[in-house]
């Protein structure tokens, strides 16, 4: 018969800092007693719930009770930057259905795994060009900036019909709306990137043949119509945008760290370059880059033993989930070897990024191109000196020196 874990007396803080950039923080060891569910306390000291089991969580992210609608005010905000810009509608990821199946089927067609194998020459065309420039300027060379970061702004440009050429301003303001520094550089980053939204939309509606973008597409097809205000293009732009270039920078960035860490595993890719797609399910896993999955719940459910109340806030630590030894044992071990396709990197229900495709493309033709043209690839620095992001923002490194 096994024990029951016994009853969490304190809750833990969440978010947290890693202390390895690749594993969850020390802090949450108490979260990864075997409980699916646990209590956290946010930033303000609001209680919440944190689930922490794979199976419960594919359960409660594919339950219509919780709600992503985060100009509620009971939405649990896990820092104060997210809790300046509650209040703005946020397409696709803060939206419940049935408008969010509206929103999600007129992305739909530019996001298929058909899609994603047809930019994939497109693709490679632009990790070649941004290695050649860093192999041309010679090492050592700050891998974030030179290559992790413009292959897949560069991508998401052409797939969006952004000028890449304002790639700058749209990348600072990522920066900015993601990690702040304070609350009120959120709100003027989303002020910023609505305005240059308003006025790219402006330059499109003049277009007298709309261009083959994403974008273009929402301008002539479907605010032209009536189909949708500016507001909801503005939105639609914004999240396609940062989600599109942040996200996929970061595991190129993180999972390069984490390869150069496992110089076993890396040796295995190289020689088995097939176990890439493998190795690109396994590295979602372990670095579950965006940890903090947030949902409200609008009725009582009886979940994990607990009774989440209606108006709880409910967190989902993808960090925690992805290391559920029920389902992926000896989880702390890169092995890609096992099935990671179940992990919860990408989400999980009918809010499942939307990008996942295109994400697994860029993330196979970077790593194998990098590592295939630079076999001598190695850190510039000592790795416990090279800084990466905190616990309160998509998970990365801030900057990777490399030579080779």
């Amino acid at each position: 018969m096994t024990a029951t874990p016994p009853t969490q007396t304190e809750p833990v803080a969440f978010p947290q800092d890693r202390t390895c950039p690749y594993h969850p923080p020390t802090g949450y060891a108490p979260l990864r007693d075997g409980r699916p569910l646990a209590r956290v306390s946010l930033y303000d000291g609001r209680p919440a719930w944190l689930v922490t089991g794979h199976a419960l969580a594919r359960a409660l992210l594919a339950d219509p009770r919780l709600s992503t609608d985060r100009t509620h005010p009971d939405f649990p905000a896990p820092t104060e930057r997210f809790a300046a810009v509650r209040n703005r509608r946020v397409a696709l990821l803060g939206v419940d259905d049935p408008k969010h199946h509206t929103q999600r089927r007129m992305m739909v067609p530019s996001f298929t795994l058909r899609r994603a194998a047809e930019l994939r020459p497109q693709i490679q065309r632009i990790v070649d060009e941004r290695l050649d420039a860093m192999v041309a300027q010679g090492p050592p060379a700050e891998l974030v900036s030179a290559f992790a970061l413009p292959v897949p702004s560069m991508v998401i440009c052409a797939l969006l019909g952004v000028p890449y050429a304002d790639h700058e301003f749209f990348e600072g303001q990522s920066r900015r709306l993601l990690r702040g520094p304070r609350a009120s550089d959120t709100q003027d980053a989303r002020d910023q990137l609505d305005a240059y939204f308003e006025e790219l939309i402006d330059r499109k509606l003049k277009q007298e043949r709309p261009g083959d973008g994403v974008l273009d597409e929402l301008v002539h097809d479907r605010l032209r119509t009536g189909e949708l205000d500016r507001a909801e293009v503005i939105s639609f732009a914004t999240i396609l945008l940062v989600a599109g270039h942040e996200t996929t920078a970061n595991m190129i960035s993180l999972g390069t760290f984490t390869l150069l860490q496992h110089p076993e595993r890396l040796a295995e890719l190289r020689e088995l370059p097939e176990l890439l797609p493998a190795a690109v399910e396994e590295l979602m896993r372990m670095l579950s880059i965006a940890d903090g999955l947030l949902r409200l719940a609008t009725e009582d459910i009886e979940a994990g033993g607990e009774t989440i109340r209606a108006g709880d806030g409910v967190v989902f630590s993808t960090s925690v989930i992805n290391r559920d030894e029920d389902v992926y044992p000896a989880p702390d071990t890169l092995d890609w070897h096992r099935s990671a396709r179940h992990h919860v990197g990408f989400g999980f229900g009918i809010h499942q990024c939307l990008g996942q495709n295109l994400a697994r493309a860029e993330m196979e033709i970077a790593l194998r191109t990098l590592f295939t043209r630079l076999p001598a690839l190695r850190l510039a620095a000592p790795a416990d000196e090279i800084p990466f992001k905190p616990g309160d923002t998509i998970q990365g490194m801030l900057e990777l020196p490399v030579t080779w």
